[in-house]
């Protein structure tokens, strides 16, 4: 089952005018209840779509809009535009090396990254932003509720391919602004305008160099529950507390994000595992810093409070701030 936010899915079931918001929420809690609270909203709206003969996502064969891209599929083909490229990092891997690299690429409904591992990375070093490029027989996957593109065994790239064109590229636009003071919850793609208030120290974990997944360790090294045991990965989340004059709000930034909010590598970074008074001049550096921040909010259950799953971070820019209001 492909992983589509539930906003989309509600979208979709309703634009095939087989039955109203109203009815459609009705079903989906008489579903939740049937099946004794064991199944999600999602998952609910799933078996409703079934239900209805409703087709959720596309079989076409040809290239998907970045919008029709969702967590699960295999054997994409997209084309976009490079909107941003990251450094390449090095990490550990037991006894040797690797390689990773990403770019935000996206068209005319969205952007999304695509993660090159290894001697991958050499196959983009000559990209640039604004090319333009394709992607073929890709995956695609969710990693700390994102979705990525990867290449795998057979995924294969060109760069500004002939008869390729890509308009505009759908960025800040896909989010809706909000204040603090108004986000409830379970909603995606939203954007706030914060400063940060409060900052804690990272907290570092290793996981599965496969799937992302936080791994285990025991006395014979780390074991991962899909892969058996694995050379782990350091990873590592931040949390923040933001504030943008409405109200506060706990968010929380994954590697990526923390890499690019405090603009380190990931070595920089794993340098605080080990003396982690090393990190409190970085913490009063933040305090007071501006950004405009893109992602999801969730209800944290067990402290029953609203965080903020940061997906994009970038200082705050006044001239872009000053051309919003004047429109």
């Amino acid at each position: 089952m492909f992983k589509i936010p539930l906003k989309e899915l509600k979208e979709k079931i309703l634009e095939s005018n087989k039955i109203t918001a109203k009815e459609l929420e009705a079903r989906i809690k008489n579903k939740i209840n049937e099946l004794s609270g064991l199944i999600s909203e999602e998952g609910a709206a799933h078996i409703i779509a079934n239900e209805l003969n409703i087709e959720l996502v596309s079989q076409k064969t040809e290239k998907l809009k970045v919008k029709e891209i969702y967590a699960g599929m295999r054997s994409i083909s997209v084309v976009g535009k490079v909107v941003k490229k990251f450094p390449a990092r090095e990490f550990k891997k037991g006894e040797s090396t690797g390689k990773v690299c990403s770019l935000l690429i996206g068209d005319a409904t969205g952007t999304i990254r695509v993660v090159f591992w290894n001697e991958q990375v050499e196959l983009v070093d000559t990209l640039k932003e604004e090319d333009i490029l394709l992607v073929k027989k890709a995956y695609v996957r969710e990693n700390n509720g994102q979705k990525e593109i990867h290449l795998g065994q057979e995924g294969e790239i060109e760069i500004n391919p002939e008869g390729e064109v890509v308009g505009p590229v759908r960025q800040s636009s896909a989010y809706d602004r909000k204040k603090i003071q108004e986000l409830q919850g379970n909603e995606e793609g939203v954007e706030i305008m914060a400063t940060i208030v409060q900052a804690f120290d990272p907290r570092f974990f290793y996981v599965c160099p496969q799937c992302s997944k936080k791994v285990q360790e025991n006395e014979q090294g780390f074991h991962c529950e899909v892969h058996g045991p694995v050379s782990a990965i350091l990873s590592y989340v931040l949390n923040l507390v933001l504030d943008d004059g409405s109200g506060t709000i706990r968010s929380v930034f994954w590697k990526n994000q923390t890499n690019n909010l405090l603009g380190k590598s990931d070595t920089e970074v794993a340098g605080y595992k080990e003396d982690l008074s090393t990190f409190e001049e970085v913490k009063t550096d933040l305090l007071g810093e501006q950004f405009r921040l893109l992602g999801k909010v969730r209800r944290n259950e067990m402290f029953d409070r609203l965080e903020f799953n940061v997906q994009m971070v970038e200082k705050a820019k006044p001239e872009d701030e000053l051309a919003r209001l004047q429109k």
